[in-house]
Formats: C-alpha cells, structure tokens, sequence
C-alpha cells in the first residue's frame, strides 16, 4: 500500500482544530465571570489561553514536519529533563497547598505535563529497541516500569493523585501493545494496587473527596459540593441546553469552573446536544489515532502514535467521568478545553506528533 509520505492527515488536523475552537469558546464562556472577579478584565483567561493556542500550534507544525523516527533518540534526554523538573518544582512556593508550577517570568510552567509526554515517547523508543527481550523480567518490566515509577512516584509528592493515575493506565496499554508479558503488566497493576490505597490514606482531604464521591448528597455544602454543583449543571442542561454564557454554574457557585469542572459548564450552556457533540469529536479523535498507530510503518510509530493517542483520550474520560460522579474528584484537566497552558501545549505537541506518523502511515 502507497505511503502517504508528504501528505497531511487532514481529518486529523480537522479534528484538532474544531476541538482547539470549541475548547477556546467554552473557556471564554466559563471564566468571563471569575476573570473579572479576580482581574477585572472578564477576557483575562481567554487571552492567556490563546497566547498558549498560538504557541501549541507552533509546535504542533514543527512536530509534524519532523520524522518521527528521530524522536527516539531523545526519549532519555526527555525523561531526564522531565525528572530534573519534577524535582525543581518541589522546591517552588506552593499554590493552593500543592506545588506544581515553574514560574518563568509571566509563565507558569507544570513539568507534570511534560513528563506524560516523555513517558510516551520513552516506552516507544524503549520497547520498540527492546523488542526481542521484553519476555524478560529485567528488560521487559524491571526497567520501563523503574522509569515510569520514578516520574510517577516524584509527581505524587506534589502532590498529585490524578496526573500519575492517568499515566499509570497509559503505560499499562502501551506495554500491553508492546508485547510485554501479560504477568509482568498484570504484576504492576497489583502492585499499585496498595501503592493507590496508601496515597489515598495518605492524605485527610484524599480521604473526605473519596467519601464525597460515594455519598456527595450526604454534605451537599461540604466534602459534596463540587461534585454535587456539577451534577446540577450537568442535568439542568436540558436537551438543547439554556444558551451559550448562560451557565448558573460559573456565577460563583463552583470555584474556577474554567479548569478541571468546565464540562459541566457545556452540559448546561449547550445540553445534550453540546455533550454529545464533545464527545463524538474525542470519540473520533481517538479513533483517527489508533487507526495511524496500526498503520505505522514501525513498531516505534505504532506505540507512539498509540501511545499519544490514548494520552488525550484517557485524560478526556478522566475528566468526564469525574464531572458526572463516576470517578473521585481530580485534578484532571479536559484537554483543548480547561484552562492551563501547559496542559495545552503539550496537548498539541502531541497532535503533532501523530500528524507526524500519519505522513508515513499505510
């Protein structure tokens, strides 16, 4: 079959750019009322989020003109980087009692961001290299998960539970396509198992969200109310929803709805119609993606456009399922829609990426 070796993934790139332009509607939508509160200037968010937009698209162009093939060589450089960072930030002054951000001058940095995208590319290169070994406990476990644990373990001391659960779930699929034993993937799952409890045991506010989770009616003004102010907003949508800026949700009843609880924000401002539309955009994304990755020419194009692919679809269920009470509240945001330039970024970086392997795809 005929490579496609200059050729744009239009459908692709189409996907990306109405998903970019819905995002950058609905975060203007969602934090008009908290900029002006905050900033008073009620575009504040927007403007920042679109500097992010123009940036991420720089990136996202040069990605996709670059070979792929010549990411590998950069995955421990990656990984490296994205360690160093992970520990600088832990030195940085907390925000809201965590510590995840870099400040270079009038941005803000999240190394957490970057590190999901070095574990991708990573595990690619890694198992891609390693091919003929990875039947093997040392090669085919002991090492890719000694690395995925170092950036998971220095992410939870943040701390953060959400970021690395995520990762955790993406490594665990790529290893699978990989070729990884099923009992050395089945033995990390039970490993984390407890590794999960005692982080949840850890921390009291870990304790009150996971029993908020289960019973959030039983405190609806406390431990429940973000998840039960989300579920309202969600069921109030209707079927059509009350119209574009109309959200009761974002007048100071749930705090920063532009981050982490912005699709509850597109339940109610366009209803069911809006959600469904949201998700069949990720729903088609995911499939555009998984499509490239079988037709890889290679196993390295393979895991990475998979491993990319699955990043922002995971993340995506994540963050929906945790607005709609299906999973304990975190601090998951929904990609090209929450606030967070990092997250953004990195978001189309690796959209760049999978334009990448689909010039070279069957």
């Amino acid at each position: 079959m005929k490579r496609r070796d200059a050729q744009i993934d239009y459908p692709l790139l189409a996907l990306v750019l109405t998903l970019l332009a819905f995002g950058l509607v609905m975060l203007g939508s969602a934090s008009a009322i908290w900029a002006e509160q905050q900033t008073g200037d009620p575009l504040h968010f927007l403007k920042k989020q679109m500097l992010w937009a123009v940036l991420g698209l720089g990136a996202m162009s040069a990605l996709s003109r670059l070979d792929y093939k010549r990411l590998g060589e950069w995955s421990w450089v990656a990984v490296a980087v994205s360690a160093i960072g992970l520990v600088a930030v832990l030195f940085s002054p907390p925000v809201a009692g965590v510590r995840r951000w870099i400040r270079l001058g009038p941005l803000g940095l999240q190394p957490a961001e970057f590190a999901k995208l070095a574990m991708v590319l990573f595990l690619a290169d890694y198992l891609d290299r390693k091919r003929s070994k990875v039947g093997s406990l040392l090669q085919g476990a002991a090492i890719p998960w000694a690395v995925t644990g170092l950036l998971l373990g220095l992410i939870s001391l943040e701390p953060d539970l959400g970021t690395p659960s995520l990762m955790f779930g993406v490594a665990v699929l790529m290893l699978f396509i990989g070729g990884a034993r099923m009992r050395f993937v089945a033995g990390a799952v039970a490993c984390a198992v407890p590794a999960l409890a005692y982080e949840l045991a850890r921390l009291p506010y870990r304790r009150r969200r996971l029993l908020s989770f289960l019973e959030p009616w039983n405190d609806a003004q406390g431990t429940g109310y973000q998840l039960v102010q989300s579920l309202l907003a969600v069921g109030s949508g209707g079927l059509f929803g009350k119209g574009l800026g109309r959200s009761e949700l974002k007048l100071m009843h749930l705090p920063t709805p532009h981050t982490d609880f912005i699709f509850p924000v597109v339940c109610e401002e366009l209803g069911l119609i809006g959600a469904l539309l949201l998700l069949g955009l990720f729903a088609a994304l995911l499939a555009r993606g998984l499509r490239i990755a079988r037709g890889a020419p290679t196993l390295f194009g393979t895991l990475l456009a998979a491993g990319v692919t699955l990043l922002i679809g995971l993340q995506a269920v994540f963050n929906i399922a945790m607005s709609i009470g299906l999973l304990p509240t975190k601090g998951v945001p929904l990609p090209f829609f929450s606030f967070g330039g990092s997250s953004l970024l990195v978001t189309l970086m690796s959209c760049g990426i999978l334009l990448s392997v689909s010039r070279q795809a069957e």
